[in-house]
This record gives structure tokens, sequence and C-alpha cells, in this order.
């Protein structure tokens, strides 16, 4: 039997909120969606973060996420800006948790580090490292790339959720010693 997990990733913005969602089968991601909501056209910022929570709301409603996987906030030099986005940031994670949807908050840095090896990669080498790294067409690219910055999240929380390797588990020192024996050193 298939395991199917799908992870939704969004990058809170209350100019644009993009996002992004993974359909993973037996460990192989791939893009289910991906998409931006355009706030600029709204000059409420109570109405915008209105739209953010009918819209994860939505998407969680549309998709069946196990997961949110979202973009923390960063500090900024203008706090007015940092204030508003933690307010989109949490209004998307309200609407989550009205669905009962696990929650998973990564830094800027941790995403990008983790999709192109380097933290302090532009939006266009995470973008392109997204398209090669799930096969995407360049048809289904967006030109915005909010979208992929939600998609780079979603998958960040897949590469960090995912660990097929895992660490041999010990009960005891004695079972550390048999099982492997070839580490340890006789000395008489």
């Amino acid at each position: 039997m298939e395991k199917e997990r799908i992870i939704l990733g969004i990058d809170p913005g209350t100019t644009i909120m993009g996002y992004g969602i993974l359909r993973i089968i037996n460990n192989k991601p791939a893009l289910e969606a991906m998409g931006v909501l355009e706030l600029s056209k709204y000059d409420n910022h109570y109405l915008k973060l209105q739209r953010i929570f009918e819209r994860v709301t939505g998407l969680i409603d549309q998709y069946h996420p196990d997961e949110l996987a979202i973009e923390a906030p960063f500090f900024g030099k203008n706090v007015q800006s940092m204030l508003k986005l933690g307010r989109a940031q949490g209004v998307a994670m309200a609407a989550a948790l009205n669905r009962d949807l696990p929650i998973f908050e990564y830094a800027p840095l941790k995403i990008k580090m983790s999709i192109t090896g380097n933290g302090n990669a532009a939006k266009e080498q995470v973008a392109d490292m997204l398209k090669r790294y799930l096969k995407i067409p360049s048809a289904n690219m967006l030109p915005q790339l909010d979208a992929t910055d939600g998609l780079a999240a979603a998958l960040c929380h897949f590469f960090q959720t995912n660990n097929p390797v895992q660490a041999p588990k010990y009960h005891s020192w004695k079972d550390y010693i048999n099982k492997n024996k070839e580490k340890v050193k006789n000395e008489k």
C-alpha cells in the first residue's frame, strides 16, 4: 500500500501570500499545486487578513494537507512591516489551527539552506532548484517568486521530517557493545 502525505507550505505576506502544496507518495515529493494570493488591491489591512484566513482555510479544505509549513517572519529594519508580516503569518496559522492542522515554522535562512545549500541564496536560485528537484515544467512555474517560496517551505519541511536513515537504537551499554563489536577495543 502506498503511503501518502500532503504538505501545505506558505510564504506569508500582506501584499502577496505564496503557497505550495506537495504530495508525497512513498517518500517521493511532487508538486500538487502552487499559487499566490494577491492582496495589494485591498486598502484595508484587516480585509487583507480576512482574505488570508479565507484562502488558507480554502486550501486546507480543498487539498486536505497533513501539515502546514510556514516561513517565519525575519527581523527587518522596518518594525511596521514586520508587525504586518507577523499578523499575516498569525492569521494563516489560525486558519490551520481552526482545521486542527499541525504547524511547523522555518526561518527563511533554514528554508534556503535546505533547498539550495546556501542560506543567502536569491529567490531565483530557490525557484530554479525547486524546478529541477521536483521536475516542474517551465510552463507551470509562476512569475511570482512568492509561490515558489511557499513551495520551498513545504519541501524544507519534507526534508526536515523525512529521515530515511534512522540511527540505531540502543537500550543499554551492553546492547551497544553487542551490536558494535568492531568498535570495541579489548585491552588486557
